[in-house]
């Protein structure tokens, strides 16, 4: 990567199709001069980047790619903390970009990106027959490929044309098996795009410019859930598979000016589009930000963004693997819409050559999706006879509501000297409400997490050298609050059951012939997330290259943080993905 932007509010008007904030990454062009290799060998991953010119130096080419075994490295140590369960992740990508000059005016780019990311777990029932228990995972990926056309029309005006290609898979696979019972569930959401995308920038003088543009996206969605249940008293086996198609469409007219030495304004105007199914939704999204330098070392800054997503993401809630299914909007379901205010300052101690920002948002959201209550994907309507085939329609399944996000934060941050780092807070609230759950009243979300800390340290002991060795000391730590999820209070057995296993690990349940009784939604917290990494770092200057040792323990006091929660019994269990973890690793560049 050649750069990464964060922005929390003040989205300009070039950004849209989401609620949330956004991560603009741009990556390296390739070195069009000589061959230049990096990488790193260790005991948890591995990685390597080669880059070099093409067709005598008018081109270049980019090739990283990086793979982690962590899940043979720590299957010991995750064993022994989830009390004999077997569990692993790991993950691994593959970046690639070729770009060419074909005069001084035009430039060709193409990227690709593919990677994949799987946790799977496995653990035998105690009451059980030998082979009875339950395992299961998750893995998600995307493969993305795009091909860029950089024009320039003068010294003060350029575009750039994008055809992007996406296709995105997030599966969640779960079995449990009970002497000759098997119940076995797949959840599998998919997107797949096809993108034209064309930016304007105009530049009239250094103080003042202006964007513009247009995008088309071409949605295919595959939301689907496949139920197999083969157990003596419930037999079914049910494959539910729904594909939609949607055009999502935006122009948008951004200018960011710089009024005097001390005022910035950004305003913008993004109209975007969304037809599906005969539907045509037509949005107005205005954005406006401001800063304002008041002195050499104090700035204030406000925002105002409204903002569309016609994407929705229905979560469960309950114990069990997570089950995120991405789902479009439709004749029946409206598109999401938010309206977020922020505000904040910029301080900067030059004495003491720290940095102090702080920030206050509010944003309200309409048209959130949830599932019923005691609802599931997996919902079927069955027909008046045995022999009438199930029909299936997650839109019946969904309720709309509305949500508040809102809170504040602060950020002390020094960078420069041999010493350097952060200590970040966040104090925030995001609360759900639909008339049809919860009887009517707020709740806070899955992912409302009241406190968010993070602090970093880096000490440079010694800079590196071709007569010595550079040493580098750095530590972080990190806590947050623990996902609000629902848990039921009480279960009750219906027909046969299995001794021991009362309460099933899913949400929809009757497959097991249970019951179970909640109380109000997400008034059960996971614990806290906290844990602490520390490394050292040791490079030396060669002369034609540079080495790195590095040696570091992540979760250096072996914090058992959980992954997710499950019922066994009348028992909840936690399974703890990531113990203390040692490792050391040999990184180069020539």
């Amino acid at each position: 990567l050649k750069s990464v932007e964060l922005i929390k509010g003040g989205f300009p008007a070039r950004y849209g199709g989401r609620l949330s904030s956004v991560v603009d990454m741009t990556m390296k062009d390739g070195n069009k001069e000589k061959i230049h290799v990096e990488g790193g060998i260790g005991l948890i991953s591995s990685r390597a980047t080669v880059e070099g010119p093409l067709f005598k130096k008018k081109g270049s080419f980019l090739i990283s790619a990086r793979r982690t075994y962590l899940d043979i490295l720590a299957a010991p140590f995750i064993r022994l903390a989830t009390e004999g369960g077997r569990a692993g992740y790991f993950f691994y990508d593959f970046n690639t970009k070729l770009n060419y000059e074909l005069d001084e005016k035009n430039r060709f780019f193409i990227s690709g990106y593919f990677g994949k990311d799987k946790f799977y777990f496995k653990e035998k029932n105690q009451f059980g027959n030998p082979g009875d228990g339950f395992k299961g995972g998750l893995n998600w990926g995307n493969a993305t490929a795009t091909a860029r056309w950089n024009h320039l029309f003068g010294s003060r005006l350029f575009s750039n044309t994008s055809f992007i290609f996406s296709n995105y898979k997030f599966i969640t696979e779960i079995e449990e098996k009970y002497s000759t019972d098997i119940f076995k569930l797949k959840y599998n959401s998919g997107i797949r795009d096809f993108a034209l995308k064309y930016d304007l920038h105009y530049y009239p003088n250094v103080k003042h410019s202006v964007k513009s543009g247009f995008q088309s996206i071409y949605h295919t969605f595959t939301p689907e859930a496949l139920s197999i249940n083969n157990s003596s008293d419930l037999d079914g086996n049910i494959n539910k598979k729904t594909e939609v198609s949607g055009l999502e469409n935006a122009i948008y007219l951004e200018d960011e000016f710089k009024i005097t030495s001390i005022l910035k304004v950004n305003g913008g105007l993004r109209l975007t589009n969304f037809y599906i199914q005969e539907k045509n939704y037509l949005k107005l999204e205005p954005r406006f930000s401001a800063s304002y330098n008041i002195n050499d070392v104090f700035a204030v800054k406000t925002s105002y963004a409204n903002m569309n997503q016609y994407i929705h993401l229905v979560s469960s809630t309950g114990p069990g693997l997570p089950t995120d299914l991405w789902v479009p909007s439709t004749k029946k379901i409206s598109p999401q819409n938010s309206q977020q205010v922020a505000a904040g300052f910029a301080y900067d101690l030059t004495k003491y050559k720290l940095s102090i920002t702080t920030e206050g948002y509010y944003k309200k959201m309409k048209h959130i999706l949830a599932f019923k209550e005691g609802a599931s994907f997996l919902d079927t309507d069955f027909g008046s006879t045995q022999s009438d085939a199930p029909t299936f329609n997650w839109e019946n399944n969904v309720t709309a509501g509305q949500g508040w996000s809102y809170g504040g934060e602060i950020l002390v941050q020094k960078k420069f000297g041999k010493f350097s780092g952060w200590v970040g807070y966040t104090l925030s609230w995001t609360q759900l409400q639909f008339d049809s759950i919860n009887f009517g009243n707020k709740y806070f979300a899955k992912y409302d997490r009241r406190h968010d800390i993070s602090v970093v340290g880096i000490y440079n002991i010694r800079e590196a050298s071709i007569e010595k060795n550079g040493i580098t000391l750095s530590a972080t730590w990190v806590y947050g609050t623990g996902n609000a999820i629902t848990l039921p209070i009480a279960s009750y057995s219906r027909g046969a059951h299995n001794p021991g296993n009362e309460v099933s690990l899913q949400s929809n349940q009757q497959n097991f012939g249970t019951f179970s009784e909640y109380t109000e939604k997400n008034t059960f917290r996971m614990a806290s997330y906290h844990r602490m990494d520390i490394g050292v770092q040791f490079t030396k200057k060669m002369k034609h290259h540079e080495r790195t040792w590095e040696f570091s323990v992540y979760n250096l006091y072996n914090r058992k943080n959980p992954y997710f929660y499950y019922l066994d019994g009348n028992k909840l269990k936690q399974i703890t993905l990531f113990p203390l973890i040692p490792s050391f690793s040999y990184n180069f560049k020539f």
